[in-house]
């Protein structure tokens, strides 16, 4: 389903070795990888490329067949509104929107009406058990309610691929586990891909595998 081969991303002009090369990866259906790596590797910015946000320099990628390094930046875009979810640290909840908005957000750009979005939003809260909370504002939310919006909002449209930058390193040990748990469980259950790139061996270990992203590639994390 999304495969990776050889890719390669260096500096903007500069003559110092590439940041990574030779990454490779191949993912099926359900699967949930983590990448670890020490600082400044360039594991956020391997998930940028795959998201089609920077420009590789050698090797390609490919969703369902779609080869991305070769799209212009409306296809990609549109790609990524079809294809992609993102769940990030921050989490980006939009303060003047309720928790139903926030979900439904993906629905709307991608064209669907508001009525019917609405349905799926409220829909997907009780999914992550914040049905309760529909209406209420994020400021209102824990840290961890504020993440379950951000992976309800992440999978509302069905992505085939959610990436996910240290999803919860804002939040302490059990809330991280769980927050994990229902964010892993869910990619699993809607058959999508989870790529996780985190610094905790702990939140790692609920992924399928574990790899290692080095300046020559990845490898599996021993």
């Amino acid at each position: 389903m999304l495969s990776i081969e050889n890719l390669t991303k260096r500096f903007a002009a500069s003559p110092e070795p590439p940041l990574f090369e030779k990454v490779s990866l191949a993912l099926v259906p359900g699967e949930s990888v983590a990448i670890m790596g020490d600082s400044g590797v360039g594991k956020s910015t391997l998930l940028n490329c795959i998201a089609g946000l920077e420009p590789v320099d050698g090797g390609r990628i490919a969703l369902r067949g779609v080869e991305l390094t070769g799209l212009d930046e409306d296809a990609l875009a549109g790609l990524r509104r079809r294809e992609l979810g993102f769940v990030f640290q921050a989490c980006h909840i939009l303060p003047h929107l309720n928790l139903a908005q926030n979900v439904a957000l993906p629905l709307w750009l991608l064209g669907v009406a508001k009525g019917p979005a609405d349905e799926r939003a409220r829909a997907m809260l009780e999914q992550v058990g914040l049905a309760s909370r529909a209406d209420d504002w994020p400021r209102h939310l824990s840290g961890g309610e504020t993440q379950r919006v951000a992976i309800a909002r992440a999978l509302i449209h069905e992505p085939g691929v959610v990436l996910c930058d240290e999803p919860t390193g804002n939040l302490d040990p059990e809330r991280a586990a769980g927050v994990l748990e229902l964010l892993l469980g869910r990619i699993r259950e809607a058959g999508a891909i989870g790529i996780l790139v985190t610094h905790s061996r702990a939140a790692a270990g609920h992924a399928d595998r574990i790899l290692r992203l080095t300046h020559g590639g990845l490898i599996a994390a021993s």
